[in-house]
C-alpha cells in the first residue's frame, strides 16, 4: 500500500520533463544537497498527483505522509553507552535467525562470490557495512568456508565494541573474516580494487537519501562489482509487524526502534531514484522478496 508506484512513476515522470531530474553535481556535498533536495521535492509532487488522482490514492498518500519520520532509532543515539547498543544489535541478530532472514542473506551473496571466484579463479573480497554485532557476516563466512567458496569477509561498523568482539569471534571459529572501525557514510580512499563487493543489510533507513548516496558513489569507486543494499519492505503490514516481531524479544526500546525504522523504510523507487542520481545511470535493479527490498548496483560485468 505504502509503496504508491502509480503515483511516484507519475510523479517521477514530471520532474524528468520539468528538467529537475536527475541533478547534476560534482562533489559529495553538492550530492547529498541535491538528493535530499530532489527526494522532497519528489514527495511534494507526489502528493499533488495522488490529489488529482482520487480519494483513494490521496488517502494512501496521507497515511504514508502520517507514518514518515525523521526520528533517529534508539541505536543512533549518540548518549546511548556501546555496551547498550551491543545488546540492541544481538537482539537483531536473534530476531533475524528467529525469522531464519540470514540464510535467505547468504544465499542471495553467496552466489555472486561464488560466480565470480569461478569465473576468476580468485578469492572474492566483501566489504559489509554497518554490520552491527556481525550477525551476517559470521554466517556468510561459516557458509563460504563450509562450501569451499575463496572468500574474505570485512564487516565494518561505527561502533569500536562490534568490533573487538566480531574480531574474537571470527579467531576463535577461525573464519575468514575481520572487523574494521569504518563509518558507512565518510569510507576511506581504499585502494582501486580493494573490495569486489559492499553490502548493507538492514541499514539504508538510517541513513538520509544524500547519505545512501553517497555510500552508493563511494561503493562504486571502490568496489569493482556490485553493491548490494538489503532492507525492509515499506508497507502498512511491516509497520505493525516489525515492532511486533521485536517486542518479541522482550526489550521495549528495540520494539520502538522497529517501529521507528519500518517507517523510515524507502519505497522501490525511491530507491531507485536516489541510486540513480548517485551513479548517473539506470543500471542498477530493485525487486522485492518480501519482506525485504533489495537494490543491486552492478558497477562492471
Amino acid at each position: 500500500m505504502l509503496q504508491l508506484k502509480k503515483e511516484g512513476d507519475l510523479a517521477l515522470a514530471n520532474l524528468r520533463a520539468s528538467g529537475e531530474y536527475p541533478p547534476e553535481w560534482h562533489s559529495s556535498k553538492e550530492l547529498e544537497a541535491k538528493t535530499n533536495d530532489v527526494m522532497a521535492r519528489f514527495l511534494e509532487e507526489r502528493f499533488k498527483v495522488s490529489h488529482q488522482l482520487g480519494a483513494t490514492s490521496y488517502f494512501t498518500e496521507l497515511v504514508d505522509r502520517a507514518l514518515r519520520t525523521r526520528e533517529n532509532e534508539w541505536m543512533d543515539d549518540s548518549s546511548r553507552s556501546e555496551g547498550e547498543k551491543l545488546e540492541m544489535v544481538k537482539a537483531l541478530d536473534r530476531q533475524n535467525n528467529m525469522m531464519r532472514l540470514y540464510p535467505r542473506y547468504v544465499t542471495l551473496l553467496l552466489s555472486l562470490l561464488e560466480e565470480l571466484a569461478t569465473h576468476e579463479q580468485r578469492q572474492v573480497s566483501i566489504l559489509e557495512l554497518a554490520c552491527g554485532s556481525g550477525g551476517l557476516a559470521v554466517a556468510l563466512a561459516e557458509e563460504a568456508q563450509r562450501k569451499g567458496v575463496p572468500v574474505s569477509v570485512t564487516a565494518s561498523d561505527i561502533v569500536p565494541k562490534f568490533i573487538s568482539e566480531g574480531n574474537e569471534l571470527a579467531t576463535t571459529k577461525k573464519l575468514p573474516l575481520s572487523f574494521m572501525l569504518l563509518n558507512a557514510f565518510d569510507l576511506p580512499d581504499f585502494s582501486t580494487g580493494t573490495f569486489d563487493f559492499m553490502v548493507m543489510s538492514q541499514s539504508l533507513h538510517h541513513f538520509t537519501p544524500g547519505q545512501l548516496a553517497i555510500i552508493i558513489a563511494e561503493a562504486a569507486k571502490h568496489t569493482t562489482t556490485a553493491f548490494i543494499g538489503i532492507d525492509g519492505y515499506r508497507s502498512i503490514l511491516l509497520t505493525g509487524g516489525v515492532p511486533l516481531m521485536a517486542s518479541l524479544q522482550c526489550m521495549p526500546s528495540f520494539a520502538l526502534d522497529g517501529l521507528t525504522s519500518a517507517r523510515k523504510f524507502y519505497t522501490e523507487l525511491e530507491l531507485d531514484m536516489i541510486t540513480e542520481i548517485a551513479t548517473g545511470k539506470r543500471e542498477h535493479t530493485v525487486t522485492c522478496d518480501w519482506p525485504l527490498s533489495i537494490l543491486t548496483v552492478r558497477f562492471h560485468e
